[in-house]
C-alpha cells in the first residue's frame, strides 16, 4: 500500500538506527594492503555496471587472481571469453561507474569495490593476461573509489557455502530454460548434452 512506502531518507535511517562505528571503520578510498591480500585471494566476484537501459550485474571468474593489482588505486580486470552479449561492456561505454564484490568459498565475508572503469586493448595488456596462449578479449582498468568488506550473516543465513543442505533437483537446466523460452524451438536435451563439453572446450 502506498502509505507504507518510505519516499525519503530521514525516514530511511530512522528504520535501521545509527552505523556502527565498526561498519564506518572498515570504508577505505584505496586498496589497503589488508584488502590488497584478500581481493588476491579471490577467483570470483560480481560486476554492476549501469547503462541506458538500466542496471545490470554480471559474474566473473578466473583460475587464478580475479583481477591484478597495479597499485592501490587501480585493479585490472580481465575480459575472457563469454556469450558476446557483452552488457556490461555497453553499459561502461555510457556510463563507467562499476561495483564489485568478490567472493572466497568457505569465507563469510566478502569484499565490495566502487569504482570507475575503461576499457582497455593494449596487446601487451592483453597478451599478459592470456591463458593457453588466449589472450582476453579486453582488460577493464579500474580507479578504485571505494573499499569496505561485508559482514557474512547474508552467507550464513543462505549457507550458501553449505552445499549439502542445498537440493538442486527441481533446480531447471540451462536446456530446460531455452526450450521454456523458445517455445520448443531449441532442443533442451541436446543443449544440455553437449554443454559441458562445449564449455570445457571454449573455457578461455
Amino acid at each position: 500500500m502506498p502509505q507504507h512506502l518510505i519516499t525519503d531518507l530521514a525516514s530511511l535511517e530512522a528504520l535501521f538506527g545509527k552505523v556502527a562505528a565498526p561498519s564506518i571503520a572498515k570504508e577505505t578510498d584505496h586498496l589497503h594492503p589488508v584488502y590488497a591480500r584478500w581481493i588476491e585471494s579471490a577467483r570470483f566476484a560480481l560486476l554492476a555496471t549501469a547503462g541506458p537501459d538500466g542496471v545490470d550485474v554480471s559474474p566473473r571468474g578466473d583460475a587464478g587472481p580475479l583481477v591484478r593489482i597495479i597499485d592501490a588505486r587501480t585493479l585490472l580486470l580481465p575480459e575472457r571469453r563469454g556469450n558476446n552479449r557483452i552488457d556490461s561492456l555497453r553499459n561502461l561505454i555510457h556510463d563507467p561507474r562499476v561495483a564489485l564484490i568478490f567472493m572466497i568459498p568457505g569465507v563469510g565475508e566478502t569484499v565490495r569495490v566502487r569504482g570507475r572503469a575503461q576499457i582497455d586493448i593494449d596487446p601487451a595488456l592483453l597478451a599478459s593476461f592470456a591463458v593457453d596462449g588466449k589472450p582476453p578479449h579486453c582488460v577493464l582498468r579500474i580507479a578504485v573509489e571505494k573499499v569496505f568488506f561485508q559482514c557474512a550473516r547474508s552467507i550464513l543465513r543462505s549457507r550458501l557455502w553449505r552445499r549439502e543442505e542445498h537440493d538442486t533437483s527441481g533446480v531447471p537446466t540451462p536446456g530446460t530454460m531455452l526450450a521454456a523460452l523458445t517455445q520448443g524451438g531449441m532442443d533442451g536435451d541436446a543443449y544440455d548434452s553437449a554443454l559441458p563439453q562445449r564449455q570445457r572446450d571454449t573455457l578461455y
